[in-house]
């Protein structure tokens, strides 16, 4: 029987190359995770999730793998720091999971390189080649990087696929010795001691016939012909035997899997444990979120998953701009209000590295100070639109994955007490005032709420597993529900309201202040206001 111990914890997100550099050579690395156990151990975290380590030539943040066995040593360290990390965290309670990233490979990869030799090469059928012309390629689908999903190689006149970036070549699943060697792999990892996977891209897995038409370019169309395509359950299933015959812990990154479809996906009888979902992301053209389509969006997946299937929920990654400045006004305010509107959803809820200290976007100059493969394309194409450098910059880094990607910030010394040396992506000016050990000293401060909300998912049942309800499901900037014996309600705007329960609160206490509540039904909240009562 799959042990369900997920449903009581918390995960934390580590970027590694931004986390604490040990070396002076200014990237993150396996030995700084080591240092600051202790510190995710007093924030009362249960998980580390680990973005990739792998050997790489860090075409995209490490997710273009050229040696599934193979660590990055020169960056990040090496096996022996590996399973360090893993029985210093084991030893702390604590668990570790990492990236799977097989939906690609990179193309330095040596199946790649002997693939792209010549058309009868034995590796040739690893990825998916086929004839095309620069005026004739296989179909018009579009890539998540822009542009084409088909690259034309000069060595055999063929074109291979890919999903991301030219880089990343697509590997053919179709192929049973690629999933052999696959499946060997994961095997292989799960008994160096980790605890299980994050899975990446892994809905992508399974390809439309290459003769399908994209409807239009808007909404998720252009990628439908990629996104959780009938005929990748069989490849689900395959990798779910293995999940379970080691008991791993598995979130998947699977767009294109709906909410009505997820709890398929992550049910008792589902490939994986909880889905990572994407809709809650949206941000309009000046890179901010619409707070009533989060919102909605929540109370559907929510809903939909209250009878079987299981929630992750989270407000940042590596691949989102800081949520203080996109969802929030920039303000400590705006982070715990949001904080504590997500931290209490039923599911496993993610904190992002920095997120729990307020960590804020950063203020970008030059194109010389992105490091996104994305952005850097998106610039390129605003000035080839006739934009201004000032102006394409701007358009590029609205939603930059660097914003989440700069060095943690630790105190106030040089570099924020990420690295002794020149640190791989500028540290964020503000670091002097906010940093870890600044808010450590403060009882107040967003470190302080959210060991506060880990350690209530801890001692009670009721949030860490019960039921949700939502009250004032239209009311578009309050976020209110009932989690059995508990109340949250949080006001997601710079503006305060007023709003009115059908009843009156007279059972409830506020957990925050230990104060009964009054006889009314009418609450006031403030600005970003939050409360959370449990009935007497």
């Amino acid at each position: 029987m799959k042990s369900n111990w997920y449903q009581q914890a918390v995960g934390y997100q580590i970027y590694p190359k931004s986390f604490r550099d040990t070396n002076g050579d200014g990237i993150g690395d396996i030995k700084g995770i080591i240092e600051k156990l202790p510190y995710l151990k007093d924030l009362g975290i249960d998980f580390i999730w680990i973005n990739p380590i792998y050997k790489s030539p860090q075409f995209d943040g490490g997710y273009d793998i050229s040696d599934y066995y193979a660590l990055d040593e020169a960056r990040f360290g090496t096996m022996a720091d590996l399973k360090a990390l893993i029985a210093q965290a084991h030893a702390r309670d604590m668990k570790i999971i990492m990236d799977l990233v097989v939906n690609h490979t990179s193309d330095q990869h040596p199946w790649f390189i002997e693939s792209r030799k010549s058309k009868d090469n034995p590796y040739r059928d690893y990825y998916h080649w086929q004839p095309a012309t620069p005026e004739h390629l296989p179909n018009d689908w579009q890539s998540f990087f822009g542009g084409s999903t088909w690259t034309i190689d000069e060595v055999t006149g063929e074109a291979y696929f890919h999903v991301f970036a030219k880089e990343q070549p697509d590997l053919n699943w179709h192929n049973p010795k690629v999933r052999e060697a696959i499946y060997e792999m994961v095997r292989w990892w799960l008994t160096q001691g980790i605890d299980g996977f994050r899975l990446d891209a892994i809905s992508h897995l399974e390809k439309a016939p290459w003769d399908f038409k994209i409807k239009s370019l808007d909404g998720n169309d252009p990628w439908e012909p990629f996104m959780n395509v009938t005929g990748i359950e069989g490849y689900m299933r395959d990798l779910k035997a293995i999940f379970d015959a080691y008991d791993a812990l598995t979130v998947g990154e699977a767009s294109g899997v709906s909410s009505q479809q997820a709890p398929d996906w992550t049910d008792d009888q589902g490939y994986i444990d909880m889905i990572f979902e994407l809709e809650h992301t949206f941000k309009d053209a000046q890179g901010k979120a619409d707070i009533l389509h989060y919102k909605e969006t929540v109370m559907r997946w929510q809903n939909d998953l209250l009878a079987r299937g299981w929630n992750a929920p989270y407000l940042e990654n590596h691949d989102q701009p800081r949520v203080i400045d996109v969802m929030g006004d920039g303000t400590e305010a705006s982070a715990k209000a949001l904080a504590v509107a997500y931290m209490l959803l039923r599911g496993t809820p993610f904190i992002y590295q920095g997120q729990e200290i307020g960590m804020t976007n950063f203020d970008y100059t030059d194109i010389s100070q992105v490091n996104a493969t994305d952005t850097i394309y998106l610039y390129q194409e605003k000035l080839a639109e006739g934009l201004s450098k000032a102006q394409a910059l701007k358009a590029a880094t609205q939603t930059s994955r660097d914003h989440s990607r700069t060095p943690m910030q630790w105190d106030n010394t040089e570099n924020a007490g990420f690295s002794t040396g020149t640190p791989w992506l500028a540290v964020n000016p503000n670091y002097q005032e906010k940093n870890v050990a600044r808010a450590e000293k403060d009882p107040d401060s967003i470190l302080a709420l959210y060991r506060f909300l880990i350690q209530l998912r801890h001692d009670y049942s009721a949030i860490s597993e019960g039921s949700i309800k939502f009250l004032l499901p239209s009311h578009p900037t309050v976020m209110a529900y009932e989690r059995e014996e508990f109340l949250i309600v949080t006001n997601l705007s710079p503006k305060a309201t007023a709003v009115t329960f059908e009843t009156p609160l007279d059972h409830y206490w506020d957990v925050l202040t230990n104060h009964s509540v009054p006889t009314t039904s009418l609450m006031v909240l403030r600005p970003w206001g939050y409360h959370i009562y449990r009935k007497q």
